[in-house]
């Protein structure tokens, strides 16, 4: 009796060590970028709660850095340049993610690294369905590069069902969201989610403020299904 005893306080206190000792615990960072659905999104009131919830005990780091009304060319270095207004920046936007996420990450080591990204729109409505998915791919690829890793998890929010409803911009917004989900069905470590029921009875292009709530936990839900499968 006085054995079993002994071994159940000990196995007690090691699961009190593990949790208590900083260098037994998993720090993960998250890094959102994209759009405005993603520059509203406020990942302290669903998404990160909803973390910190199903990881109680690592270290949740999470970096945002978005832009409204941008093509994918702002953050793929290798797009094709545009003409006009459009023609500047490529790849502007995602010095200024990487950067931001580099000064992170020369803090400290990460277990675990989770890519989110919200954006589309843009190029759905500006005609460029067709290289949407060779661009977002490349995208992905810059950050495992940056990153020096393979097992970089990506949680893509598919675009909403705005464009769907008008006729100049379906066969394009089909596209994209086509492209997104092509993706996540043939990249590891990938998933998307669904925004369709975000965006309000009318189908606007942003979504309502339960909606962001929503997104944000829907986003986290999937990273969590991802990183512990």
């Amino acid at each position: 009796m006085k054995n079993l005893i002994y071994l159940v306080l000990l196995l007690w206190g090691n699961i009190v060590m593990a949790a208590e000792d900083p260098a037994l615990r998993k720090s993960r960072l998250f890094i959102l970028s994209g759009q405005s659905n993603m520059v509203r999104l406020d990942p302290g009131l669903t998404f990160t709660p909803t973390l910190k919830k199903a990881f109680p005990d690592d270290d949740i780091v999470v970096i945002k850095d978005a832009k409204g009304g941008k093509p994918i060319s702002r953050w793929y270095k290798k797009a094709v340049p545009e003409t006009g207004d459009k023609a500047a920046g490529i790849g502007d936007l995602y010095d200024r993610l990487i950067g931001k996420v580099k000064a992170e990450i020369d803090k400290k080591q990460f277990s675990t690294i989770t890519f989110v990204w919200m954006q589309g729109e843009s190029d759905a409505k500006d005609g460029h369905g067709d290289q949407y998915e060779s661009e977002l791919r490349g995208v992905i690829g810059q950050l495992k590069q940056d990153m020096q890793r393979d097992d970089l998890y990506v949680v893509l929010g598919r675009i909403s069902d705005f464009g769907l409803q008008h006729q100049k911009l379906k066969s394009d917004w089909e596209k994209v969201r086509n492209a997104q989900m092509h993706i996540a069905e043939t990249e590891p470590y990938t998933t998307w989610v669904d925004t369709d029921d975000l965006n309000g009875d009318n189908d606007r292009l942003h979504y309502t403020d339960d909606g962001y709530l929503k997104f944000g936990a829907r986003l986290a839900q999937a990273a969590i299904a991802l990183l512990k499968k």
